[in-house]
């Protein structure tokens, strides 16, 4: 569906209204159009800023000012098409869940919350500007978790395939740090077009090969989901990363640049920018039982909370049982009529917060109600214990790994599919994806 152009035009008539008031500075104005929303120029300049600070500060070259603009837009376009995802499925969130996470944050850094305000406005930011992009990042994480995450079937016979390999092989004591470069290619291309892209990954692979960096080089050219930053996926087991880069890394050395490789959505160009061997081998896992409440428009968080409030009293005091209580109050599924109990896991298998708690707790403490993506939480720690992660691989760990690949996968599919779907204009020409 086209948006109407009169929220540009209205928009644009304030702006210059405006004028008189603000004649020495430069005028704001709309960048980007998407669906029925805006991107301003202020908001482009704001971040080239940031990247460009950035870049600084680590020692890394950039492309030309076009370039970057160019990835800063598809950045902000593809920001925004998410939150108004979020928008559309009431996904919100509140200043309680906000405040959670920013003591989590704070007791990482060891640090108050207020030492970490001070912190924060010395690197230049207001607390209300470090809040409100928190919450931006929050948002982005849960839409993604709860878009793509329905999207991914694990099967037995995946897990049971995949432990069958590991007992034969072994687990491969490599971990990989990718460089990629996605040279995209039109939705069904013809042959011109499939030509154009092809030629250009091969232009770009020479330049890379004659010894061009490959960070600026991605920043340039790359169309891919890490593209503005240079390109660079964190260090991956084989078992864990997409399919595409597995099936050319397995025998691959630190420095290897692979490519052009095709795919559906064009060609790609990998560099393994290092090698090391992994860093853990052994695991420490933790069995622990949780009550979940979840808020709802008749169950606000403030009540939410103060139930559980209610029932870590009342348990700690031995005037009720956190089984039964599980039983008859857990909005968990899987857990609530067993009590709540979990079951042995590797605590980086939950969302953040609750991996988090459960590594702050004694054995058999009760932690204070905690709030993450999924509502209002009390957790249990019942025992901890060491797992070698090579000899003893099982069925958790491989679910983990192909469920991590498979998401990595199904995340950059729903980017795309919802960017195709959009209606999204860019109002200069010279910088237009759209």
């Amino acid at each position: 569906m086209k948006p109407c152009k009169q929220l540009i035009f209205a928009f644009l008539t304030l702006a210059l209204s405006h004028t008189v008031q603000a004649a020495n500075e430069p005028l704001d104005r709309v960048s980007v159009q998407i669906n029925e929303g805006i991107v301003l120029e202020s908001e482009i300049t704001n971040m080239l800023k940031t990247v460009k600070s950035n870049a600084t500060a680590a020692g890394q070259s950039l492309p030309s000012d076009q370039a970057l603009r160019t990835q800063v837009i598809e950045r902000l376009i593809m920001t925004r098409l998410q939150m108004q995802m979020a928008d559309r499925i009431g996904l919100h969130i509140g200043d309680l869940q906000l405040d959670q996470t920013i003591g989590n944050i704070a007791k990482e850094q060891k640090m108050t919350t207020e030492q970490m305000k001070q912190k924060i406005s010395a690197e230049g930011m207001s607390w209300s500007q470090y809040r409100e992009q928190l919450r931006e990042e929050i948002t982005l994480g849960e839409i993604q978790r709860i878009q793509v995450q329905r999207r991914i079937q694990v099967s037995p016979q995946e897990i049971n395939n995949l432990v069958a390999m590991i007992e034969e092989q072994g687990l491969k004591q490599i971990e990989f740090q990718i460089g990629h470069i996605l040279i995209e290619i039109p939705n069904n291309p013809n042959s011109e077009q499939l030509a154009k892209s092809s030629e250009r990954a091969n232009t770009v692979l020479k330049r890379i090969n004659d010894g061009a960096d490959f960070r600026r080089t991605a920043i340039a050219a790359s169309a891919g989901p890490k593209a503005l930053e240079g390109g660079i996926w964190d260090y991956m087991n084989v078992n864990e990363m997409p399919t595409l880069f597995a099936e050319v890394l397995s025998d691959a050395k630190s420095g290897d640049v692979i490519g052009p490789i095709r795919s559906g959505a064009g060609f790609h160009i990998i560099k393994v920018m290092d090698a090391r061997g992994l860093q853990t081998k052994e695991v420490d896992e933790v069995r622990s039982r949780h009550i979940l409440v979840k808020p709802s428009p008749i169950l606000s968080e403030e009540r939410a909370k103060a139930m559980l409030d209610n029932f870590v009293t009342q348990i700690r005091a031995g005037d009720a049982d956190f089984a039964a209580l599980a039983r008859q109050y857990s909005e968990d599924p899987g857990s609530g009529a067993k009590g709540g109990e979990l079951g042995w896991a590797d605590p980086s298998v939950y969302v953040p917060a609750f991996s988090q708690t459960l590594n702050e707790l004694e054995i058999n403490e009760i932690s204070e109600p905690f709030r993450s993506s999924h509502g209002w939480h009390i957790v249990q720690l019942e025992e901890r214990r060491k797992t070698d992660a090579t000899d003893q691989f099982n069925t958790n760990k491989a679910h983990q790994l192909i469920f991590r690949r498979k998401f990595n996968e199904e995340l950059q599919n729903w980017l795309d599919e919802m960017r195709a779907e959009a209606y999204i204009e860019v109002f200069d020409a010279d910088f237009n994806r759209g």
